[in-house]
């Protein structure tokens, strides 16, 4: 068994003639929370999509657990897709069922256990995240940190080798942000698993992550670990760590002059 969880080498994908990502190489390994971070638009949720074989690459290899997910069939890829978990921006969680039904659901999906043993199963992850005491509530009881945390007990109700996380911080407040990044560090490292984060939160991913892939316009711009992001004198890496607005990024999107925009260069006041 490989080290390696999940291993993209020279990975292209596009929409049509539209090229997104342009010779990725990224490796995740076992027990590592790995940190995607980059622009609006830069391909992270698109790579996120290759890896679950939600579309399939076209150049280059994706393996997961060494399942090739280009050549893989569909049999196979839902085999697979089950030691894998998502946490969705928000939680994603049924409006319609309580806490423990919302954790219990894959568990009744996809396995033939007894409820009794179901219901042991989902009150220890609602342990592992703090909250098996709000298993009777319903989602809109919930705060956005509840939440979170309840949608992270979903993702490992099957113990999955591989969690994806898309933006877990987003509209979170400092403690709940606080709490959720501590849970995906210690679950990792309690369960053994992989976990791979899209964030904005750069302060927080540095805090916890072990390795971090910095994408633009389709390529990895830069990588390295926490203390070699913080000292990196890339322009793109050093402006999106401190947040400026002068850098390779651009603030404003490429438009005609501004005073030709205004008419002023035919009043010839330009440059008044």
């Amino acid at each position: 068994m490989s080290d390696n969880l999940v291993e993209i080498r020279d990975l292209y994908f596009g929409y049509n003639s539209r090229p997104v990502l342009k010779g990725i190489n990224l490796t995740a390994r076992r027990g590592q929370v790995i940190a995607i971070m980059g622009n609006s638009g830069c391909g992270k949720t698109t790579l996120f999509r290759v890896i679950g074989g939600a579309v399939r690459a076209t150049r280059g290899t994706v393996r997961v657990d060494g399942v090739d997910m280009t050549a893989v069939d569909q049999d196979d890829l839902y085999r697979l897709r089950r030691r894998m978990g998502m946490l969705f921006q928000f939680g994603a969680l049924f409006t319609d069922m309580s806490v423990f039904d919302n954790v219990a659901f894959q568990l009744r999906e996809h396995t033939d256990l007894p409820e009794s043993m179901i219901r042991d199963l989902v009150l220890m992850k609602l342990n592992a995240v703090g909250l098996r005491g709000a298993q009777d509530m319903m989602p809109s009881e919930l705060s956005g940190g509840m939440a979170r945390r309840v949608a992270l007990a979903r993702a490992i109700a099957l113990d999955p080798a591989l969690i994806l996380y898309d933006e877990p911080f987003a509209g979170l407040d400092p403690i709940s942000l606080g709490v959720t990044g501590n849970l995906i560090r210690r679950l990792t490292d309690t369960l053994g698993l992989t976990s791979i984060v899209v964030t904005h939160d750069v302060q927080e991913s540095l805090r916890m992550v072990d390795y971090v892939y910095f994408l633009s316009e389709g390529v990895v711009e830069a990588q390295g670990t926490p203390a070699e992001i913080k000292a990196s004198g890339l322009p793109f890496v050093h402006q999106f760590v401190h947040g400026e607005e002068e850098g390779p990024v651009p603030f404003h999107y490429p438009a005609e002059p501004y005073a030709a925009s205004l008419g002023l260069d035919r009043m010839g006041l330009s440059h008044g």
